[in-house]
């Protein structure tokens, strides 16, 4: 990982002035037009959930800003992500899992079908502190249902640097499958136009 001099850094002021904030975090709700994915993870006879979980992983990994993370109050730009998700078992209870993102999906699909294994044979929410040099990103699903707006809960004692990303329930419309989609980052890391850009990769 790389230490940001944050003296010289083009956000330098930008990360000032949010950092001061006890609630330092941006995001929307949006929706992704799933269509091709979902119909690509059904003909190949792969989870959709892993498939649409390594896509935002692959998209995240082309955006430098989502790799920054505040450590100790110091700014990292880090180089492995790690896919910091949940999995629902058969008794309504979630636990966390964790896929260290790979280019090739089907070392992460491997790695997703291990954890959800792991999952079902385990009670309790599975913390799993992540390296402080992997990027974690914080995901959650809601396949139950077709959301618009979405709250996420915040710990205020301490700065969190990781997005958080939910996806919910599809839902047909003209045709099209469509995603409920919501996005969290902090605002001294990143702003709205970091934001576009990962959308529009997580699109393609």
């Amino acid at each position: 990982m790389k230490k940001i001099d944050i003296d010289s850094w083009k956000r330098k002021e930008h990360f000032e002035f949010f950092g001061k904030m006890k609630s330092p975090y941006t995001g929307f709700t949006t929706e992704v037009d799933c269509t091709k994915a979902y119909r690509y993870a059904k003909e190949k006879g792969i989870s959709f959930y892993a498939w649409y979980l390594y896509k935002s992983m692959q998209a995240a990994n082309l955006i430098e800003e989502m790799k920054y993370r505040i450590i100790d109050g110091e700014v990292y730009l880090l180089d492995t992500l790690l896919a910091g998700s949940t999995a629902v078992r058969s008794d309504g209870t979630f636990a966390f899992i964790g896929i260290v993102y790979n280019e090739d999906f089907e070392t992460f699909y491997a790695d997703f079908k291990k954890e959800i294994e792991e999952t079902n044979n385990s009670t309790g929410m599975r913390f799993k502190k992540p390296d402080k040099e992997l990027a974690q990103i914080r995901c959650s699903v809601v396949p139950w249902v077709s959301f618009t707006q979405l709250v996420h809960p915040t710990d205020f004692t301490e700065m969190d640097s990781e997005p958080k990303l939910v996806f919910g329930k599809c839902h047909e419309r003209d045709g099209r499958l469509m995603m409920p989609f919501s996005i969290e980052v902090n605002h001294g890391l990143m702003d709205g136009y970091h934001l576009a850009k990962y959308m529009e990769e997580f699109q393609r």
